[in-house]
């Protein structure tokens, strides 16, 4: 897919387009509704499809002390989108100039000058232009005076629940895995390069870990044990019995090390069964259920007793397989 990072970047060449328009982060089911209209219609009047996002949060510059901490990068979310059958996908910086623009001046300039959109989607809860005055109805009056179709979704809900980037990262907070996975639609994943950590879990405990490390921009499953799985995505050769993009249990552990005293959060893979030098290799961590949460042990016996009922733990969650490609 391409991403073009800003509207210098869409080539002139473009005569028309659907777009959908939101953060999307995480792109969970709700988010796909709307994917899967513009797709729709972008198939039926044979233009591209354009998943118009925005790069960073609009609150990382309108109120960067409400900033939450994002569910994927740029790159993941446009991944996922190319899944879902998008064409395109403009990343549009979002700075203090784009923030100053009436709702009318965003209409013509990015979405009738530049995307040269036939068709737009949103969601009920969309907002645009200067301090979000424009709103859905706003949206409506503008397409009729363009010559727009404008379609707007309500927003998915189950059990009475709406389905949010916000109910997920407060999920991940609770070391509610499954509930987050329900509402996404997938696996919970982060994605990373391996990197040497304190070096203890091979040499000391036998259990060799690969390690990620994370930003707090980054949103994280709360500290704890998890059963998931790895995957290599990189195409370096690996030197051991694992290959790429096969799916092999792990033990995930998540948080700072309270017994060795680490500061750093992390997410530490142990790899059932397998044994690799994945050090340089970037992998996929995927979230399957919650196993325990994080403790502070007294011995490095009674880390090691714990370790075991872990990995057991994690295979009778997942059972004794790897899922090949």
């Amino acid at each position: 897919m391409d991403i073009w990072h800003g509207l210098q970047d869409v080539p002139a060449s473009l005569d028309a387009s659907v777009v959908t328009i939101g953060v999307f982060d995480g792109i969970h089911r709700g988010h796909k509704t709307l994917i899967s209209l513009a797709t729709t219609k972008a198939r039926e009047q044979q233009i591209p499809s354009i998943l118009l996002t925005f790069n960073p949060h609009p609150l990382a510059v309108l109120r960067p002390d409400r900033m939450p901490p994002m569910l994927g990068s740029v790159r993941e979310r446009a991944d996922l989108a190319a899944e879902l059958g998008v064409d395109h996908m403009l990343a549009l910086s979002f700075n203090a100039d784009m923030a100053r623009l009436e709702p009318e001046e965003f209409f013509t300039q990015v979405l009738m000058d530049t995307l040269r959109a036939r068709t737009v989607v949103v969601g009920e809860n969309f907002t645009f232009g200067y301090k979000a005055a424009g709103t859905t109805d706003t949206l409506k009056e503008l397409g009729e005076k363009y010559g727009v179709e404008i379609n707007v979704l309500p927003l998915l809900a189950e059990d009475g629940t709406v389905l949010c980037s916000t109910l997920i990262r407060n999920c991940l907070a609770e070391g509610n895995i499954t509930r987050a996975n329900w509402a996404l639609g997938r696996l919970y994943s982060v994605k990373g390069q391996v990197v040497r950590g304190a070096g203890r879990g091979g040499k000391e405990l036998g259990f060799p870990t690969a390690n990620l490390y994370f930003p707090d921009s980054v949103a994280l499953p709360a500290d704890g044990v998890y059963a998931g799985w790895l995957r290599v995505v990189s195409q370096a050769p690996i030197e051991g019995t694992m290959k790429h993009e096969v799916r092999y249990m792990a033990a995930i552990s998540v948080g700072h090390n309270p017994t060795f005293g680490d500061e750093r959060r992390s997410v530490e893979s142990f790899v059932l069964d397998h044994e690799a030098d994945l050090y340089g290799h970037t992998v996929v961590v995927e979230f399957v259920d919650f196993v325990r949460g994080m403790e502070k042990f007294t011995s490095v016996e009674e880390l090691l007793t714990a370790i075991h009922k872990d990995v057991d733990d994690v295979r009778a969650i997942l059972g004794d397989r790897v899922i090949e490609p």
